[in-house]
Parts: C-alpha cells; structure tokens; sequence
C-alpha cells in the first residue's frame, strides 16, 4: 500500500523550511526587480484584469446575476472569484516550467527539488494577499461590514495551496520528460477557466454541461470566497468534503508522481 507520499519525500519538505523561506523571498524580489513600482503590481495585475472584464461583461454585454446570489455588485461578485483563481493558475503554471529554470541546483547539489512548486505558491500567496486585502477593504466600504465568516479564508487558502501544488508536482514532473507538457498545460487551464463560474453563476450555466462545474474543485474554491466574504451562510458540508477529498487527493497523488519521477532528473536536466 502507498505511503502518503514517503517518509522521505516529508522529510525533505520538513527538514527546507529555511531554504524554503529563501526561494520565496527570492522568487518574489525577482518577479518584480528593476520595476519602479515594485510589489504595487502585484495589485496593478488584478486590478486592470478586473477592470477590463467588468467593462466586456457588465457594460458591453450588460451581464447580471440571479437574485439569489450573494450580491447584485457585478464588480465584487468578479473580484471575489477570479483572485483564487489567479492564484491557482500562476501556481500551476509556473510550477511547470520551474525545474528546467532550476536545473542547476537540482544536478549540481543536493537539493530537495520537491521544494521549488511549493516556493512559488507561497510567493504568489504574497501577491494574493496584497489583492485579498485591498478586496476586504472593498467589501467592508460597500457593505458595511464584514462577514465572520470570511475569518475562516485561510482555510480555502491552504486547501487550493495543497490542490496547486500536487499538480504542480505532477507537471513539473513531466515537463522535464516531454517539453510539451506546459504547452497541453495552456490549452486544459484555458478549458479548466472558462469552466469555473468566474464571471456568472452555475445556476447561468447550461444544464446539459453543468456537471464538469460540479465536478470541476475550483468551482467550490471560487464559491467558497464569494460566500465567506459576502454573506454568512456556513459552507455545505457536502461541498467542504469534496473540496478536502480534491485537495488531499492531488497533494497524495502529486507527491507519488514526482518521487517517482525524480529518480531520473539529474540525468535528463
């Protein structure tokens, strides 16, 4: 029977915290190094997504929301679904190519290569953080106040943390055998975002194809900070297991592919 993911896959993630803490600090200053306006991208980025996508959608295409959802602001109802999302992509995405732009560390020293997907996952949490804040702020000023519930946010956050980073591994993995995989990556995160009720509802989407959003963990992350920051309805219990039964999955999951797949780096980088 597997071990969840090996003694010394864990060891080796338990033992990096301070080489961990490094990668972070040095992923996010080199992200934004020789920009004036240094971290403030961070919250440029989200900020000139939100607006473009509010003028297509609510303005050119006059979108609205059903009544029953959270809010009837098109604007936060946006802000509040597509920041994990921006979170879950830039993780995955990056993660894919990581290895090869770290090949020097990973055949020149002994180096916990397991590390790297989790580095940038935290270092995009700092961006998401900064967004998070200013989308706090946002919804305290336009609602007056702020649900208790969003209290329990970092909880989704370390749930889509474990989600990302065990297709981060998987990807990771395999990109350093098949140096198509980030480009198949592109077109399934292209199909996976317009799959996630980002921009409408499930309830807008069509019966006939609404099983790949109930079948689809991003749905329920992208829910889940809608609701927690919105209103004080307490998560489904059905929706909170299948969420945790995603995450632990791809986590388990990711971290047996990439031991597996580990053994032959240092001869193919």
């Amino acid at each position: 029977m597997a071990r969840i993911p090996g003694k010394h896959f864990l060891r080796n993630l338990i033992h990096s915290r301070t080489l961990l803490v490094q990668l972070v600090r040095r992923d996010f200053q080199q992200r934004f190094v020789g920009s004036i306006a240094g971290w403030v991208w961070a919250l440029i980025h989200p900020l000139v997504l939100l607006a473009s996508w509010t003028f297509v959608f609510q303005i050119c295409l006059r979108q609205a929301l059903p009544p029953a959802e959270v809010t009837q602001n098109y604007t936060i109802f946006l802000f509040c679904g597509f920041l994990p999302w921006l979170l879950f992509q830039d993780t995955v995405m990056r993660s894919s190519t990581s290895l090869l732009e770290n090949a020097n560390l990973i055949t020149k020293t002994v180096f916990p290569s397991e590390i790297i997907p989790i580095s940038i996952f935290f270092s995009s949490l700092i961006s998401h953080l900064l967004a998070l804040a200013l989308l706090v702020t946002v919804v305290g000023v336009w609602i007056g106040h702020l649900s208790l519930m969003s209290f329990t946010l970092p909880v989704y956050m370390a749930l889509l943390g474990l989600f990302a980073v065990g297709i981060g591994w998987i990807v990771a993995g395999l990109q350093v055998y098949l140096r198509d995989t980030s480009h198949l990556l592109s077109v399934i995160m292209t199909f996976w975002f317009w799959m996630t009720p980002i921009f409408i509802s499930e309830e807008q989407i069509p019966e006939q194809v609404r099983f790949l959003v109930r079948i689809n963990p991003m749905a329920y992350i992208v829910t889940a900070y809608r609701e927690r920051l919105l209103s004080y309805r307490l998560p489904a219990l059905e929706q909170s297991l299948i969420l945790c039964a995603c995450a632990l999955g791809a986590f388990v999951l990711g971290g047996l592919v990439f031991r597996h797949l580990k053994r032959g780096f240092a001869d193919v980088l």
